[in-house]
């Protein structure tokens, strides 16, 4: 039942919200001119935003439970624990905030805002339907793929503010994180780029108007599947969570944080695994287009199955050690993605 729930309610929001922002730009002219546009737009960004992490949350609980056999969120707000996400948010709210004594205070409480608020403005690219983007430019992937950076800095930064020892540790994984993964994910990016021959998002789903990316043979397969394990390690999600490995660093570079300067990193961790989903459907699932319903209504519904497949990956598969971690990364996955990336631009000349 849950699952038939949960699309109901994502469906819904999203609809509110582009009935919200139709309603705005057309009713009131005035909402046409700056600065009260660029208001409104960074309004509806962090409104989605919040609202879209809150149902990734209850739905990652609510799989977890399945997969394993085990209730998840009931009591608070029967008969489905509705209530339970208020519940903590109100918890981590009335939480003391406890800086360490040694920590670099400055550092320490940037750290949680720049992790947050640079997923967020991920969202702004990010196209929902043709049409429906608050900021349809064309470099669009150029501005994901540099903002996807920051929440890595931010774990940096905790791990060394912090001054602590399992901090640290985990902000040096960080950064051997991104300097193996960024590479096959960026290259791996360059292949619907070069198919579609744009960086624009939207331009890239129109590209797939008769023929996904997925279904290009051998290139596309190739690309999803590096693109999936890549933007499980971007963004820190089991199996390659070993930036975080609560076995040995007891929660990462967020270990001494407290209260909702914690929960900042939660959050933010949900939206960019979020993002990825959305990333994910718009490179080479065909981004809005499918029969009989409407695009924003594919779109989803489609982000919701891709969000839940890699909730299913996550839950069922232990994590790798750091030494298998780094070679995936160096020794396969690094030549796979250049080699795809030749054959991508191949395809394009001779068959596109």
């Amino acid at each position: 039942m849950i699952f038939v729930i949960l699309p109901l309610v994502s469906l819904l929001v999203a609809f509110l919200i582009a009935l919200l922002m139709g309603f705005l730009f057309a009713a009131f002219p005035i909402f046409h001119e700056e600065p009260w546009r660029s208001i409104i737009v960074g309004a509806v960004v962090v409104t989605a935003s919040l609202l879209i992490s809150v149902l990734m949350i209850y739905t990652e609980r609510k799989v977890a439970a399945r997969l394993h056999g085990r209730l998840g969120p009931y009591l608070v707000g029967k008969p489905h624990g509705w209530l339970q996400l208020i519940a903590d948010a109100l918890k981590m709210l009335l939480k003391e905030d406890i800086v360490p004594k040694r920590a670099d205070k400055f550092l320490f409480n940037l750290a949680p805002i720049l992790f947050v608020f640079s997923a967020i403005l991920a969202f702004a690219v990010v196209p929902a339907d043709k049409g429906a983007v608050l900021l349809d430019w064309d470099l669009g992937i150029l501005f994901i793929l540099a903002v996807a950076g920051f929440p890595i800095i931010g774990n940096i930064l905790a791990g060394f503010a912090s001054n602590s020892k399992y901090p640290l540790i985990s902000a040096v994984r960080s950064a051997g994180v991104m300097l193996a993964y960024e590479v096959p994910l960026v290259l791996t990016i360059l292949v619907p780029v070069v198919l579609a021959g744009s960086f624009n998002l939207t331009e890239i789903v129109e590209a797939q108007k008769g023929l996904a990316y997925i279904f290009v043979p051998v290139v596309g397969q190739v690309a999803f599947v590096i693109f999936l394990l890549t933007s499980l390690a971007e963004t820190n999600r089991a199996p390659f969570d070993i930036a975080e490995a609560e076995s040995e660093l007891v929660s990462g570079a967020n270990v001494e944080y407290s209260g909702m300067k914690f929960g900042f990193f939660y959050l933010g961790e949900y939206i960019f695994h979020f993002i990825s989903a959305i990333l994910i459907v718009i490179f080479f699932l065909g981004g809005w287009y499918g029969p009989l319903l409407p695009g924003w209504a594919w779109m989803v519904i489609k982000v919701y199955l891709v969000y839940v497949f890699l909730l299913l990956i996550r839950w069922t598969y232990t994590r790798y050690r750091l030494d298998q971690f780094i070679t995936l990364a160096w020794k396969w996955l690094i030549p796979l993605s250049f080699l795809n990336f030749i054959l991508a631009v191949l395809y394009k000349y001779f068959f596109m």
